[in-house]
């Protein structure tokens, strides 16, 4: 071998063995701030993740990292892929020793589970999300896309956007304005303008009969339902059978006319999560209200 070719081959050899050295040392790691204002670092996007909470679960496989999700609460049930996954309890009875078997990277919850103490305690990551509202929602999935090394967040949100643009114009022949009431469950607990729900009825022109000043979420009396005569009524199927023997009810033009969307409760779970399925709640919700005032004109 020529000198000159020993040399050269040293050299490349040198660079060879410095770039793998040197490559773990300078990689960069990875610190976002949860919704506590607490900043979470990792020297990698996290491979093992456990979701506490339906509407994260959605956004981590939204942002294509399902592949990524070792366990996850027992409401989680979107998509198809997670459904295998380990089942970890729900708000008041997460099973914090099997969490630990899972040796998860990060655990994904929100702000107010009580278990983010003791995991942390036992030295596993939290990551906090508060995610009530659309904008809370891209909020998230920009954390999420940070901390998982992804960058699909502005194609979801960008998704979403277009989905409940085209719920807007599937009720824009409608030349009047419709009066909906939108019941979560039959207490009754009614989605207000401020709830996410609430936003997305806004979004559709929609003149939601709950204020503002109720909250997000208000239980009601189902006198004001009757005195505020919504023009259409939308509920899960659990709950028709219930409003028609309320007293005064069946005077609402909604019940009267049959302007009632009763949603399965696949489409229920679509419309009450804050998750990547804002849009195809949008258009649910447009879908069956179009169908409604056609049908009873």
């Amino acid at each position: 071998m020529q000198p000159w070719n020993r040399s050269r081959y040293l050299a490349v050899g040198v660079a060879v063995l410095i770039l793998g050295f040197s490559f773990p040392v300078f990689a960069a790691s990875i610190s976002v701030s949860d919704d506590r204002g607490i900043v979470v670092a990792f020297d990698k996007p996290p491979q093992r993740i456990v979701s506490l909470l339906p509407s994260l679960t959605e956004s981590v496989c939204a942002l294509g990292k399902c592949a990524a999700l070792v366990g996850a609460d027992r409401f989680s049930n979107w998509p198809k892929a997670i459904q295998e996954l380990p089942k970890l309890g729900g708000m008041g009875d997460i099973n914090i020793e099997r969490i630990v078997q899972l040796k998860p990277d990060v655990v994904l919850l929100e702000r107010a589970s009580p278990v983010i103490a003791r995991l942390n305690q036992l030295g596993i990551k939290t990551f906090a999300l508060e995610v009530k509202s659309m904008n809370d929602e891209k909020r998230a999935l920009q954390k999420l896309d940070a901390i998982l090394g992804s960058s699909e967040s502005a194609r979801v949100w960008n998704q979403i956007e277009k989905e409940i643009m085209r719920a807007n114009k599937q009720l824009s022949t409608q030349d009047e304005s419709i009066r909906v009431y939108f019941e979560v469950n039959p207490a009754p607990f009614a989605a207000g303008s401020t709830s996410f729900i609430g936003e997305i009825l806004t979004q559709l022109n929609l003149d939601n009969i709950i204020p503002k000043t109720l909250g997000p979420f208000p239980k009601i009396n189902p006198e004001f339902v009757v005195q505020t005569k919504p023009d259409v009524i939308l509920l899960t199927e659990s709950t028709v059978a219930d409003i028609l023997k309320r007293p005064g009810w069946k005077s609402i033009p909604a019940v009267s006319k049959n302007r009632i969307c009763v949603f399965t409760g696949n489409q229920n779970d679509v419309l009450v999560r804050p998750g990547p399925r804002m849009g195809e709640a949008a258009l649910i919700i447009s879908q069956c209200i179009q169908e409604k005032m056609s049908s009873s004109k």
